[in-house]
């Protein structure tokens, strides 16, 4: 409140005082009853001061007197319209309920005058407002004052104490704390309402990508009409959705704020009485509504309930749509800045060139996010792809394990065809941008803009290392998918968590490892019961939902003939692992030892004669080692053969004693 409208309001507010003295005054003269003390007054409201010295009569006040201080209080009014009159106005109430008001908030603004109340009630020790008095004492009555759905008991503007044996009318009343802050001018949100919402600030014009501001003015658009319904604003993009949200709201001078409808309460009662209050708060402030659902159970009725209890500016931040209770309900797709936008922002940064458009091309951040984490990063594009994938990290550990990518291209040993197939892979992760923004591929594709593979082969054979070499070359968290984490026993809960897991890997910067695959995508079977039924819906969800994935997701399987024939015509690409030959094994072998490990001349030829997959030459390497650096000395065939004859024990194959004999010492 500027300082001529607070001087403004303390004249109104005087004026109104002194028009309730006279008001009282009055009452008092004409009362035929003189004051009696009363035995009890009710618990919680403590005498302010003495109790009032009783006289016969009050000095006259004459309709002259009560005429002036009502032109008074009108000419104080018309300089700037009151907080008291905005509320009254804006919840509807009467003149007579805004003047029984004005009796609660004076004890707060003047204790005084409770002398008159004591005066008026004829009671020593009732020096407190009541419903009785207000109906005898102030102009133009209403019996309607006193009904629970009469504007001060609807809206909880006042508090009534009521006590066994106690009369409605009697019973003693107290402005609401936040309303008495309100009509003095201080207009600050409900404290019971501060630990539940968070203020969305609308930022500076640059946070909003043109894409997302169309719809913010189409939201803005949509409050304008009398009567808006519920607006629901769907999608992933949750900071994208309360900037909107924040923007629209400044448009039309509402403060927007975000009610999580986790905290929403169960009990009807509690529901109905939040619900009232966020009413009367919007009508003060005013808000608008920002609900948000978007983790919420949507078979869940209570965000509807509460919705339908409110009024005004409300949104519902979904991530899909959901029925509304009222009908009607206005869906606006809220999208990521498109990698267009998103290069554009990162160019402010690192100028044309392959580094925004990387960036862009990666993660689907909103801008005010980009601008972070180039700031954080002080220019160098390598710390803000790291910056990036910290961003993106924390919303997908709780249902994956993030693996940290060690491995190169040089390190891992595959057939011609695999390793070109895996670098098709990364160039087309990596080229993205280019084909379907640039080249107008994406403008002519709804669907499969992200890239899936599949990885078949048998166990060992390299396809987790392969996909640590892709998230290793494309600078990508690598996560491997916890299927204990994911699939749930309960009918829904699976595609939940998956939904969750794929909507929180769009912003980028994470490639989705789906091991034993199988397990997750197998094919559907034919339906004899009520389980094989929901068993279909679920990998009817996944084919739907690994389509629509923008991502890089590759699956790994060592049964591919499990797979369901739908889903892998969805997939780009599929990369066959073999068991490797001896050539390769000879390759593996050469690699399988750091260079910093000490060890003797091994005969790679007859290392690679073992029927090992690469998988085992590993866990052989590393065994091999310890047996060395137990006994001190550096790393020889004696130690490779030991620990190789111990991984075929360990996984029962057949082997020969002379294939693990080792007669080279003597020589």
């Amino acid at each position: 409140m500027t300082e001529q409208r607070e001087a403004a309001n303390g004249r109104f507010l005087a004026a109104s005082l002194a028009w309730l003295r006279l008001v009282l005054r009055r009452a008092i003269a004409e009362s035929p009853t003189p004051p009696q003390p009363a035995a009890t007054r009710p618990r919680g409201f403590r005498r302010t001061e003495a109790p009032p010295q009783v006289t016969n009569r009050e000095s006259k006040v004459t309709d002259r007197h009560i005429t002036d201080a009502t032109e008074a209080v009108r000419a104080a009014e018309a300089e700037a319209t009151p907080p008291l009159a905005e509320l009254a106005d804006r919840l509807g109430l009467s003149r007579f309920e805004r003047d029984t008001l004005l009796l609660c908030v004076a004890v707060e603004l003047d204790p005084s005058i409770t002398r008159l109340y004591a005066l008026a009630h004829g009671d020593e020790r009732m020096t407190y407002p009541t419903f009785g008095l207000a109906l005898t004492a102030l102009p133009d009555p209403a019996w309607e004052v006193v009904s629970p759905q009469g504007g001060l008991r609807y809206w909880r503007l006042v508090e009534l104490a009521r006590h066994p044996g106690q009369s409605l009318v009697g019973s003693a009343l107290r402005a609401d704390e936040r309303i008495v802050h309100h009509v003095k001018g201080l207009n600050d949100l409900d404290d019971r309402l501060a630990p539940l919402v968070e203020r969305l600030t609308p930022g500076s014009p640059a946070d909003l990508p043109p894409s997302q501001q169309a719809v913010a003015d189409e939201l803005a658009r949509a409050w304008r009409r009398p009567g808006a319904p519920v607006v629901q604003l769907v999608g992933p993009d949750g900071p994208g959705k309360r900037l909107v949200a924040a923007r629209a709201a400044a448009e039309r001078g509402l403060l927007a704020c975000r009610l999580p409808a986790a905290l929403l309460p169960a009990e009807p009662a509690e529901l109905d009485h939040l619900a009232r209050l966020w009413r009367r708060e919007a009508a003060l402030l005013p808000l608008a509504l920002y609900l948000d659902a978007e983790d919420a159970d949507p078979a869940d009725p209570l965000p509807g309930r509460f919705l339908a209890r409110t009024g005004g500016a409300r949104l519902l931040a979904v991530r899909e749509g959901r029925p509304d209770p009222e009908g009607g309900a206005q869906l606006l797709d809220v999208a990521p800045p498109t990698p267009a936008e998103r290069a554009r922002a990162w160019r402010e940064f690192y100028g044309p060139g392959p580094d925004a458009d990387a960036l862009a091309a990666q993660f689907g951040l909103a801008l005010p996010a980009i601008r972070e984490a180039a700031a954080t990063a002080d220019g160098d594009p390598a710390g803000a792809w790291r910056a990036c994938r910290i961003r993106t990290r924390p919303r997908l550990d709780a249902l994956a394990q993030r693996l940290e990518p060690k491995v190169s291209w040089d390190d891992i040993v595959l057939p011609a065809d695999a390793r070109r197939a895996l670098e098709r892979i990364a160039d087309q992760v990596a080229h993205r941008t280019t084909v379907h923004e640039a080249w107008g591929f994406g403008a002519r594709i709804t669907r499969g803009l992200g890239v899936g593979a599949l990885f078949a082969g048998p166990s060992g054979s390299g396809k987790t290392m392969a996909a640590e070499v892709l998230a290793h070359h494309l600078r990508l968290d690598l996560y491997r998918i916890d299927l204990s984490a994911v699939v749930s026993k309960y009918i829904g809960e699976t595609e939940k968590n998956l939904r969750r897991l794929f909507d929180a890997a769009e912003d980028g910067g994470a490639l989705l490892f789906f091991d034993e695959a199988d397990a997750l995508f197998g094919k559907r079977s034919e339906v004899r019961d009520a389980h094989d039924r929901y068993a279909n819906i679920e990998v009817d969800y996944l084919l739907q939902r690994m389509e629509g994935y923008r991502g890089l997701a590759v699956l790994a399987t060592n049964l591919r003939s499990a797979l369901d024939g739908a889903f892998l015509r969805r997939l780009r690409f599929v990369v066959e692992f073999e068991f490797p030959g001896p050539e390769l094994r000879r390759t593996i072998w050469a690699k399988a030892f750091p260079p910093a490990a000490p060890r003797d001349d091994l005969d790679l030829d007859r290392l690679a004669r073992l029927q090992a997959s690469g998988g085992m030459i590993r866990n052989i390497a590393v065994n091999a080692a310890f047996l060395a650096a137990s006994a001190g000395t550096p790393i020889g065939m004696p130690h490779v053969l030991a620990a190789a004859r111990s991984e075929f024990e360990k996984l029962e194959l057949p082997m020969t004693k002379r294939d693990f004999r080792w007669e080279g010492a003597s020589s």
